[in-house]
């Protein structure tokens, strides 16, 4: 090399270098303090088990029966005082032949819509049901 020449990687090299450097030392300050993501607003467990009763109901239409029972199921751990929860979750054991699952479940549908429905109004399953179960 002749005198006075620089090589390439000399300064232009640790140049690159200390900007690279600085650059990751500024991403790493700005990355630290950086304001905490907000947390998503927590919808209401009535909410939540009327979205799994839809999404119940419509695999139950879809013919997917054990994740329509899936789905209900959750709505029942969500809202255990929701009597469609219950009634869905027995619609779609039935069409599993987990008979006397459904048949548990329709009798709770009924335990918690005391009052609420008149049996005209009651759906057919859940009348049926009150005949075998007291």
């Amino acid at each position: 090399m002749r005198r006075g020449a620089r090589s390439a990687g000399s300064v232009g090299g640790g140049a690159a270098w200390t900007f690279l450097c600085s650059a990751a030392l500024v991403l790493a300050v700005l990355s630290c303090t950086r304001a905490p993501a907000t947390e998503p607003v927590a919808e209401s467990p009535g909410l939540r088990a009327q979205a799994l009763i839809d999404s119940g109901n419509a695999a139950y239409r879809a013919g997917d029966y054990t994740a329509s029972a899936k789905r209900f199921a959750s709505a029942v751990v969500v809202s255990p005082e929701d009597p469609a929860a219950f009634y869905g979750l027995g619609m779609a054991l039935a069409k599993l032949g987990r008979d006397d699952e459904a048949r548990a479940a329709y009798a709770r549908s009924r335990e918690l819509s005391r009052g609420e429905v008149h049996d005209d109004d009651m759906p057919r399953e859940v009348r049926y049901r009150r005949t075998v179960h007291p």
